[in-house]
């Protein structure tokens, strides 16, 4: 017989969205129920330990202005470090001639989480009772069914719901199976929706020491040549986890990792000298074969920000019972962090009582 569980809220997606709405449902007293198909939390939140150093294979940075993010590493009293981005950047020709010049630190302004971008998503986990979290369950049929929802998933369990937060990117959303069928203007907006950094590879490649800083470097580069098409130091705060990170500008179907770390270790080579073949590991992500991250449509790089926000669309589908809450559909820091935050809390206001 399948498991029936019932909630007043099932929020689908353990991202940071949805670890921060999970958290402000508990505060609140509501009942909830958080659905993750993956093994782990975190979304595209994800970090690695190596000999105790903590890396970013996925969002690494926050911003000034930031009020959402500022205040959760308030709360948590998480350890923060500016960027790194002292000294000269470098710039690699199509030919593979190297430039050397100052002012070009990009990412120069922006902030880390000493201990990597997931210890944020696990201290809003440990506010969550695990009860309320449901891992290895993917959701795959909502339906409505006597004014509540009905979240069917692959592992054999379904949950009877007043209201759904979908806490996943649009165009994930769209491979669900909905019942009744939604609009045609609602699946056509939600499959045209992009989802940020879905179609990026991020590699890190981890050395004894941050060499690159004795050289007057900045660790920052751009290639016209690659694989990585840009390049910055993820050096843990004390700079003893030494490391450089890239995004990979490789197209999705051409991304062999063996090939990839043997050629991203030549770049490197080109661009910081000899010293930079002493790499003892390149950790590759490659998030769009991540099937929980991006769909086919998402494989074709973005060349600008896309405008984010909630689309008329997309707003109060199923009597308002159906609710998107993923950083694509915010409206002021789409596609960031900080976003995934600002949309959770509109969710969370959507997700009240319906009253009379």
């Amino acid at each position: 017989m399948t498991p029936r569980h019932r909630a007043d809220v099932v929020i689908v997606g353990g991202g940071i969205a949805g670890l921060y709405l999970a958290d402000r449902l508990h505060q609140a007293g509501r009942d909830y129920l958080l659905v993750e198909s993956r093994d782990r939390l975190g979304g595209r939140v994800l970090s690695e330990t190596v000999n105790g150093a903590a890396y970013d294979l996925g969002p690494a940075w926050f911003w000034a202005g930031q009020p959402r993010i500022a205040g959760l590493i308030s709360r948590f009293a998480l350890p923060v470090f500016e960027q790194y981005a002292q000294g000269e950047f470098r710039f690699e020709d199509a030919q593979g001639r190297i430039q050397q010049g100052r002012g070009a630190a990009s990412m120069q302004g922006s902030f880390r989480i000493d201990g990597g971008m997931s210890t944020l998503c696990a201290a809003l986990a440990g506010q969550i009772d695990p009860s309320r979290i449901l891992l290895n369950t993917k959701v795959r049929h909502l339906s409505q069914a006597d004014g509540n929802i009905l979240v069917s998933c692959a592992a054999g369990v379904d949950i009877e719901a007043r209201s759904v937060v979908l806490a996943i990117p649009p165009r994930v959303a769209a491979c669900l199976d909905f019942s009744p069928a939604l609009p045609t203007a609602a699946t056509k907006t939600m499959a045209a929706i992009p989802t940020w950094m879905a179609s990026q590879a991020k590699a890190v490649i981890l050395y004894d020491t941050p060499f690159w800083r004795d050289m007057g470097l900045s660790g920052d580069a751009m290639s016209h040549k690659g694989p990585m098409v840009e390049v910055h130091d993820a050096s843990t705060a004390s700079g003893s986890g030494a490391a450089l990170f890239g995004f990979i500008g490789v197209p999705p179907d051409r991304r062999d990792q063996q090939v990839l770390k043997a050629a991203i270790v030549d770049q490197l080579i080109r661009l910081f000298g000899s010293q930079a073949a002493s790499a003892h590991a390149v950790l590759i992500k490659d998030w769009a074969a991540d099937t929980n991250t991006a769909t086919p449509a998402d494989h074709a790089p973005l060349t600008t920000h896309p405008r984010y926000g909630l689309p008329p669309a997309l707003a109060g589908l199923w009597d308002g019972r159906l609710i998107f809450g993923g950083s694509e559909v915010a409206a002021t820091f789409g596609g960031y962090l900080e976003g995934a935050l600002e949309a959770a809390d509109a969710a969370l206001v959507e997700s009240m009582p319906h009253r009379p």
